[in-house]
């Protein structure tokens, strides 16, 4: 890899799916991921995922990540609700069992393992 690598995040197309039908909670939410890069010998994977507004069920994976765009409410079994938008800062320990509430489609950049 060269020294330096800038990768241009708003240009990145992210294709979407449909949600599995046994995750999604509400609407008819899509989704989709692209890995961008990775960090070699570190086992981290770094991209962009979004989702359509609706509502999914969702068990998480160890994962950083910041809204670059929308807004949802993420929440756990619980009860606890978290409200999102742009520019938060979002850490997810693997296993947490959620629910993502998306009242404007959501694109983020996150870092995980890889």
């Amino acid at each position: 890899m060269e020294p330096v690598a800038v990768f241009p995040l708003a240009e990145v197309l992210v294709p979407h799916e449909s949600v599995a039908a046994d995750q999604v909670v509400s609407g008819a939410p899509t989704s989709g991921a692209v890995t961008v890069t990775t960090l070699d010998g570190l086992g981290v994977g770094i991209g962009v995922w979004e989702m359509s507004a609706g509502a999914a069920s969702d068990v998480e994976a160890e994962e950083a990540f910041v809204l670059l765009a929308g807004r949802a409410v993420i929440e756990l079994e619980d009860g606890a609700k978290y409200e999102i938008k742009p520019g938060d800062l979002v850490r997810l320990a693997a296993g947490t069992k959620t629910v993502w509430h998306v009242s404007e489609p959501l694109r983020k950049v996150y870092v995980t393992a890889a």
